[in-house]
């Protein structure tokens, strides 16, 4: 016979919002939404406060993108939270370990093959790229920003800076050419906002087979920006059968919060704020700890 275990059960109705609200911010957000949100209408109005989110966000953030998100009027904490749009690559399958899929490709040549890296790119999720063949080799991918997590007022109004990267590189024995467009579209897809292009010099042949970047940022770029289109392309310069074109990988679309000196010269005041507002929480738990509370044993426990 296995000795049985206990669980100690706390009635936590006596408790104040804010220590809650705390206690809370601990529990996995698939918890909060499935099961925490269906114990009363008191916790239901807790678990879709801004409040709670933005106290998860603080205690796993780092303080300096904590604060910048501060500093953005009408931030939609739950959403952030869950959706986590910044600092995250937004590009799906950007090495190619999907082989094609999430990308929109046209082929050209023998069309397009994923192989393993010939030179390691050590920044890449994956060591492997997408090779073209002896013509052009086209794909293109969209980001929908708001699917993403991002929300129109911020993309209208804050605009935050969106980055763009891509790698790509040669064969040692064979020579490439390589181009990238990258557009950001209104919500019908059809109206440009803004527009990156690169072409970069072809790689000869006999090169070194190392990866080259090409990057850009673009900021105050207007409002409307719903979508990224991401599209490249490469091809051979020897025009030889089988894949020894553009090695191309690790593409990337990354959305960047601003520096909260950028959006409004400190925020100081607002993260005391926080950090009192949680102090004071923390204060309440231990007060009611060390006065009598509802208890009782339950066997079978797995806490």
């Amino acid at each position: 016979m296995g000795a049985s275990s206990s669980q100690h059960v706390m009635d936590l109705e006596p408790f104040p919002d804010d220590v809650l609200l705390v206690i809370l911010s601990f529990v996995p957000s698939r918890d909060l939404l499935k099961s925490c949100r269906l114990v009363s209408k008191r916790w239901k109005q807790l678990v879709d406060s801004p409040t709670l989110w933005k106290i998860k966000c603080q205690q796993e953030w780092r303080k300096e993108v904590f604060n910048s998100a501060l500093s953005i009027p009408n931030m939609n904490w739950q959403r952030l939270y869950l959706k986590k749009p910044f600092l995250r690559n937004l590009i799906r399958n950007p090495c190619g370990t999907e082989g094609l899929q999430h990308w929109e490709s046209t082929d050209g040549g023998d069309g397009w093959k994923v192989e393993d890296n010939h030179f390691p790119l050590e920044v890449a999720d994956s060591q492997t790229s997408f090779v073209t063949s002896f013509r052009w080799c086209k794909k293109t991918q969209d980001v929908d920003l708001l699917k993403e997590g991002l929300w129109e007022d911020l993309l209208d109004n804050q605009q935050p800076p969106i980055c763009i990267s891509d790698w790509y590189a040669g064969r040692c024995d064979c020579g490439c050419v390589y181009e990238i467009k990258v557009q950001l579209l209104s919500k019908d897809r059809k109206h440009c906002i803004d527009e990156f292009t690169a072409s970069p010099d072809p790689i000869p042949q006999w090169n070194n087979g190392i990866y080259h970047q090409v990057s850009h940022v673009f900021h105050g770029y207007g409002p409307g920006v719903r979508f990224v289109r991401f599209f490249h392309m490469g091809k051979d310069t020897q025009f030889w059968k089988g894949w020894y074109g553009s090695r191309i990988t690790n593409s990337s679309v990354i959305v960047r919060i601003k520096k909260y000196e950028e959006v409004c010269g400190s925020t100081a005041g607002l993260n005391k704020s926080v950090k009192s507002h949680l102090t004071r929480a923390v204060e309440s738990v231990d007060k009611f700890s060390d006065s009598d509370s509802s208890v009782s044993d339950t066997s079978d426990s797995d806490s």
